[in-house]
């Protein structure tokens, strides 16, 4: 087996809260300020932390590894710990080859060059020849759509200009690894389309990707593994789908017990289940689905109701169900139960779905509680149907000719999944 491109070892990176006073003018009232007793209270251990607490990974050749979690997790820490921006404390990181790396906005470019002088400069700085970088120019100028203000200073740029040409330089210098942080959100969905499909093509060329995203659907189209980073540690590493479930969860897991939700019914947690009645992510087309409401209350609820939405990653919304429109009667919800929505034939063609999931107030009132599209799982299928739904159809072919005109024959098909 070969050796791994990216190695990522029992790694810690601690950080000191609070100001650093490293000039004369800040030094002295802050020493005057110690003398007179005026401090913020807090100890020199207090005033450290773990940003990174023994996190170990590898990726291989042809992986796109996924780091996913709430903000302040320690995720970008992860990524400037792999390009060597920080130093770990503890442990050791490395990669192997030429890395590819858009963490920051505009990081590494210098504002007073021009575009051209900072695909340069990017190139020089990941150990390319010009002759190297010559060859590339064209096509990084024209994926970044860069090619009117080349020549412009990059002060000048947007936001979204930025990141378009610093995409176009980590992904088409001929990068060993491909490392990409949340930036990509600033683009527009044309561009994000485009960047989709560059990573695309970089993973079948077994280029290895880590990727840093909340975009939740992308992580689980794009990558063949997935890390769940809270506070700094790994609360999980496996598939995708499983470890976009177990990021839902991470919340929960930070909520005080002692103060549960003040609504009088809340949503304690929602399982995706499978024929078998085992909690799954994937799904088949014409497949069955349920979907089970965990609900917890703190008096007897009269009037309330299950909703359940689903959308398409992209947004699309593809169907909406609730009792309240089935008629269904919930009666009282109380103390603690689940409420169950089966889908027999789950008629979506493949691709990343959200499930939302609310518990609403028959009297009509704001909902009691509701989860916006927190439940990922995706559709598979041997179907090559486009778009969003599959309908049942079947084809019948008849045809009539001199020599076929006494006997036509029909031929027919019928879809399956």
């Amino acid at each position: 087996m070969p050796e791994p491109a990216v190695r990522f070892t029992e790694v810690w990176k601690k950080f000191r809260r609070g100001v650093r006073h490293d000039s004369l003018r800040d030094l002295i009232p802050s020493a005057i300020g110690r003398a007179f007793g005026r401090s913020s209270g807090d100890t020199p251990d207090k005033r450290e932390f773990w940003a990174v607490r023994d996190v170990s990974f590898e990726v291989r050749a042809g992986e796109a590894l996924g780091i996913i979690g709430p903000n302040g997790a320690g995720k970008s820490t992860i990524l400037k710990l792999l390009t060597r921006i920080l130093k770990p404390t503890r442990g050791h990181c490395q990669i192997r080859g030429r890395a590819g790396a858009l963490i920051e906005i505009a990081g590494g470019f210098h504002p007073d060059l021009t575009g051209r002088e900072n695909v340069y400069l990017q190139g020089a700085i990941m150990g390319m020849k010009r002759a190297e970088i010559d060859r590339k120019f064209d096509e990084i100028v024209d994926f970044a759509g860069a090619g009117e203000f080349i020549d412009t200073q990059l002060k000048r740029y947007s936001t979204g200009m930025n990141a378009r040409l610093g995409f176009a330089i980590a992904a088409h210098l001929d990068p060993d690894v491909l490392l990409i942080d949340e930036v990509l959100s600033v683009g527009d969905a044309a561009f994000r389309d485009k960047c989709m499909e560059r990573m695309r093509e970089l993973r079948r060329r077994e280029v290895p990707l880590v990727l840093i995203s909340h975009n939740l659907p992308v992580v689980q189209d794009l990558c063949s593994r997935a890390i769940v980073v809270d506070r700094g540690t790994v609360r999980f590493d496996g598939d995708p789908a499983r470890a976009i479930q177990e990021y839902r969860r991470v919340p929960w897991t930070n909520t005080d017990p002692e103060h549960p939700p003040q609504s009088a019914v809340w949503i304690a947690r929602v399982e995706l289940l499978d024929e078998g009645g085992q909690s799954s992510a994937t799904f088949r087309t014409m497949g069955s689905m349920r979907i089970r409401v965990h609900y917890e209350t703190r008096r007897p609820v009269r009037h309330a109701a299950i909703a359940v939405d689903i959308h398409r990653g992209d947004g699309i919304y593809c169907a909406g169900v609730s009792t309240v429109a089935d008629r269904c009667n919930l009666e009282v919800l109380e103390g603690v139960g689940y409420v169950d929505v089966v889908f027999p034939n789950l008629a979506l063609l493949p691709g990343c779905y959200l499930g939302s999931v609310k518990i609403l107030d028959g009297t009509g009132r704001p909902p009691h509680d509701r989860r916006d599209r927190a439940y990922p799982f995706t559709i598979v299928s041997d179907r090559r149907d486009a778009g969003v739904v599959y309908l049942d159809h079947g084809w019948t072919h008849r045809q009539s000719t001199p020599a076929a005109a006494e006997k036509p024959r029909p031929v027919s098909f019928m879809g399956t999944t």
